[in-house]
């Protein structure tokens, strides 16, 4: 099993982002980066990044450059939102995700979101959430 937010669960995300041809048909003409930072978790404050350009996607530890959306959720909600027994969007809404940037570009690029949830539930079966 892997760890969630460790670095190799982030290995685990790149690999299957790369294999991912769904990801690839969605990606072209599209960038964004997008940091995900999740506070309080048992190892601390946790920053990855999911950056698409060029047509291609990746994960990685730390900020995204350029980032253009940043969401910031304590441990709690976030593994609440990765198992699936919260709803993002209601997380956001309830104020326990705090999104900041630009909301236009991130609506622009729900197809790239759509295609990451093969990817996410691919990689949710190795997690374990501790």
């Amino acid at each position: 099993m892997i760890r969630y937010l460790s670095l190799e669960w982030l290995d685990a995300l790149t690999r299957e982002v790369e294999a991912s041809d769904a990801l690839r048909e969605v990606t072209p003409g599209r960038e964004i980066g997008v940091t995900q930072v999740v506070n309080d978790g048992p190892e601390g404050d946790i920053t990855y990044h999911l950056q698409v350009a060029d047509g291609a996607s990746r994960f990685g530890a730390g900020a995204a450059d350029p980032e253009h959306v940043r969401f910031t959720q304590d441990w709690d909600t976030a593994v609440a939102v990765a198992t699936g027994s919260l709803n993002a969007q209601e997380a956001l809404l309830g104020g326990r995700i705090l999104l900041t940037g630009d909301q236009q570009r991130l609506l622009d690029s729900q197809p790239v979101f759509r295609a990451l949830d093969a990817v996410f539930a691919a990689v949710r079966e190795q997690t374990e959430y501790r």
